[in-house]
């Protein structure tokens, strides 16, 4: 077994020790839900997850280094191999008892992004991929559509909030009139929904690294596009634009400026 496939593996089981503790919480009358100082919501639930990756991690692979939501290691930038860790992805979803929240992990090396795993128990899905390995749904192999016109195109899209928020809500209006039709979900599983087929598109005017980084290594497996919305083949924009690739993107692009 190659050294991408055993790390892949690991991914797997480190969704695995995730879904167990996300599941535990959810819907519990349990749940503790504090406010960061961002005054953005963070539950036990998202601690406890972070908390059990890194102890498999550093048992399994301490000499790589480690990236996540709650707990930092943003000094690691430059490290050799580098695991990103989004512990749950709808955090204000998932305190509310609504299912589409997902654990977030990615595998860096050299500056490569080259595993991601997006792993939503509530939703009964998990999607992953490694670099010229493919991208996978529940063991069925994944591809985008293609369609390449935005006025067939279905458009999934991030929460009205963070659209308005970054002060694009009026660039959303005219990006959805175009558009065939539009779902606004938010969150990582927009973008698997692009991963899928099941859309052209997933617009997502802000997030991290942590948000963005185990999404891109899917969508361009799948034969997708990633990039930030000034068109940017990154994890690290600050914003998310996935697609099925060729003129869709463009065109997104090109309204988004």
């Amino acid at each position: 077994m190659s050294a991408l496939s055993e790390n892949l593996q690991l991914a797997l089981d480190l969704a695995d020790a995730a879904d167990r503790i996300t599941m535990r919480y959810f819907q519990s009358d349990r749940l503790v839900v504090d406010t960061k100082p961002d005054m953005t919501p963070v539950t036990q639930a998202d601690r406890e997850t972070e908390q059990a990756i890194r102890r498999i991690l550093e048992e399994k692979r301490p000499d790589h280094a480690v990236l996540g939501e709650e707990f930092g290691g943003g000094e690691t930038a430059r490290a050799p191999v580098r695991w990103i860790i989004d512990p749950i992805d709808g955090t204000k979803r998932y305190m509310r008892g609504v299912p589409s929240f997902g654990t977030l992990l990615a595998l860096e090396q050299a500056g490569e992004l080259v595993i991601g795993v997006a792993s939503a128990p509530a939703l009964g899905r998990r999607w992953w991929a490694a670099r010229g390995e493919g991208a996978f749904v529940n063991d069925r192999r994944l591809r985008v559509s293609q369609v390449k016109d935005l006025m067939a195109a279905h458009l999934a899209l991030a929460s009205l909030d963070s659209w308005l928020s970054q002060g694009l809500y009026g660039r959303l209006e005219g990006i959805a009139s175009r558009a065939w039709t539009s779902t606004g979900f938010g969150d990582f599983w927009i973008h698997m929904l692009v991963a899928e087929g099941a859309a052209e598109a997933a617009l997502e005017p802000a997030g991290a690294l942590w948000d963005f980084a185990a999404l891109k290594v899917i969508v361009e497996e799948a034969g997708g596009q990633f990039t930030d919305f000034r068109g940017n083949r990154v994890a690290d924009g600050g914003s998310g634009l996935s697609s099925n690739g060729g003129p869709i993107h463009a065109e997104l692009l090109s309204l988004l400026s």
